[in-house]
């Protein structure tokens, strides 16, 4: 199994905590417990961003959180509009460490002609330790985890800044969710409760590379999550080239743990497949694909590979696209073709690296 080493060092305040250690907090210094409970409506649904707005609190109760859990909302260092809508934000923690998050509207609209769907793709690292090669993130290496509140406040970035409620989550940001397990499953129940953001599990999906233990404990989660794993190739020579921290969890195993997910959970699982010009897109990874899915409850989003600084790679032809798309589905394997969104803005799959524009 993959491993790293947290390196969080830094004296947080109240994004440590989820709603029961919020609780426990606020009854520790001698507050009744109504009182926690207009703090996490305050932070988590008003969505203020200083205990000086929370009128309802007595003034010296706000005084002493101020003091003792600090309320640091991340500021938006630089923020980017793709032309599909999509915007992209690079956001400053209270530690100085840095993340990515975009918001992705739906290109459908209601009558009133406002979009029906606001998806935020979350960061749950700083960095990343997994060294992906078609990854902008893998190169940047691990800084820290995010704590649960530093996941919340990226979906809150997104909400202020739309003035739109949020509908569905991907973490598929910055980093590998089940190497942040503990504070990653806080967040996405608080993600989830009618007390925190009020999003349905299935809305929410999960991506990773395929961390054994992480989808094992992920299959006895009671909520409905999703779960999409960035599986890329299905021939271990060429998964182990492209995805080299995932060496020590063969392709055998990942499909063994997929089957046990299964009969935990009975959910379906995603698999994200990046083609690559040359490198995992031939007739031989089609038919390793193939017999890889068999026996297995998946869906399969093909998703051409978006361009990243200083990489030799290509995304696949058109032609290409099709006829795995073609064979995927004549083989039983429901497909799709994933087109990311805000490519132009380096805020797609695999190119988020905490880049802002030039001031120049």
């Amino acid at each position: 199994m993959a491993t790293y080493e947290d390196t969080t060092t830094y004296p947080f305040g109240i994004e440590e905590l989820d709603f029961e250690g919020i609780h426990d907090r606020i009854r520790t210094l001698g507050y009744p417990s109504f009182r926690s409970k207009q703090l996490i409506q305050w932070v988590y649904q008003k969505q203020v961003e200083s205990y000086d707005q929370m009128t309802n609190l007595p003034a010296k109760m706000r005084e002493e959180l101020a003091r003792v859990l600090p309320l640091d909302i991340p500021q938006v260092s630089d923020r980017q509009v793709s032309k599909d809508g999509s915007r992209k934000y690079v956001l400053t923690l209270a530690d100085g460490c840095q993340v990515e998050t975009v918001g992705i509207p739906s290109h459908d609209s209601g009558a009133d002609g406002e979009s029906r769907r606001l998806t935020v793709c979350f960061s749950t690292q700083v960095g990343c330790p997994m060294q992906c090669a078609f990854c902008a993130t893998g190169h940047e290496g691990l800084t820290r985890n995010l704590l649960p509140g530093e996941m919340l406040q990226q979906i809150l970035t997104v909400q202020r800044d739309f003035n739109a409620r949020v509908s569905n989550v991907v973490a598929m940001g910055q980093g590998e969710p089940f190497l942040n397990y503990d504070n990653f499953i806080k967040a996405l129940k608080m993600i989830n409760a009618k007390e925190g953001l009020g999003i349905g599990a299935r809305h929410i999906t999960v991506s990773s590379c395929g961390i054994l233990d992480g989808i094992r404990r992920f299959g006895l989660e009671e909520e409905q999550y999703t779960l999409a794993i960035s599986l890329h190739s299905a021939r271990q020579d060429i998964r182990d080239a492209i995805m080299p921290r995932c060496k020590n969890m063969p392709l055998t195993l990942l499909k063994d743990t997929l089957r046990e997910y299964y009969r935990n959970a009975k959910r379906r699982v995603s698999f994200e497949y990046l083609m690559i010009d040359g490198v995992n897109d031939a007739d031989e990874d089609l038919t390793a694909l193939i017999r890889f899915c068999k026996g297995l409850h998946v869906h399969i989003n093909l998703i051409p590979l978006n361009d990243i600084d200083d990489s030799p790679w290509k995304p696949s032809a058109s032609r290409t696209l099709a006829h795995w798309i073609e064979s995927l589905n004549a083989a039983g394997i429901e497909t799709t073709l994933r087109n990311s969104r805000g490519s132009d803005i380096a805020g797609a799959c695999g190119q988020l690296k905490n880049k802002q524009r030039s001031r120049i």
